[in-house]
């Protein structure tokens, strides 16, 4: 198991587990509710997928659904609420950050590697 790809898969569950819970716990907007859950279960889904062997979704993939969680807010008109855009916007960077390091890393490997 690769090291680097799990501890990204991990911070992609960490992250989709935040979105996800947010509007239970500090997220009171009620536009924000809906992507925050389905965009946080389908990072949840992903990274799992991923961390038990499965294949997984690659990290683009991963990648993807932090983009679209970060544009999230202008999409669905909950920038005015301040936690759930927070939480969407951190969450989502993190998620794109750590998507596309992985891949960067993973495709420099496979260059050495040829």
């Amino acid at each position: 198991m690769d090291l680097t790809r799990s501890l990204s898969d991990i911070v992609a569950l960490v992250a989709g587990l935040v979105a996800v819970l947010a509007p239970f716990f500090w997220a009171d907007a009620q536009a924000a509710a809906q992507p925050l859950l389905i965009l946080g279960a389908l990072l949840v889904v992903s990274a799992l997928w991923s961390i038990l062997g499965a294949g997984g979704a690659g990290s683009w993939v991963t990648a993807a659904f932090g983009a679209l969680l970060f544009v999230s807010p202008w999409a669905f008109g909950f920038d005015g609420d301040a936690a759930s855009a927070w939480t969407a916007w951190i969450t989502g960077a993190v998620t794109v950050v750590v998507g596309l390091l992985t891949v960067l890393q993973v495709r420099g490997r496979t260059t050495a590697a040829a």
